[in-house]
């Protein structure tokens, strides 16, 4: 017995990130559930990336430093 499919073997995960994706835009977004700006995926992915920044920079004035 084939296991069961939505569309395709192909559309099927793609169908799944999608909604996944909107399932969480609309969970920010909702006034109801809306959260604070600082509290957003964004404003995270940007803290996140300032903070890999700032220890990378660190880590190349030390290697900069001991050569």
């Amino acid at each position: 017995m084939a296991p069961p499919v939505l569309l395709s073997r192909t559309l099927d995960p793609f169908l799944g990130i999608f909604t996944g994706f909107f399932a969480y835009y609309l969970h920010e977004t909702h006034p109801r559930t809306a959260l604070l700006p600082e509290e957003r995926l964004f404003a995270l992915l940007q803290w996140k990336w300032a903070q890999q920044q700032e220890s990378r920079m660190k880590n190349l004035r030390s290697l900069n430093d001991t050569a």
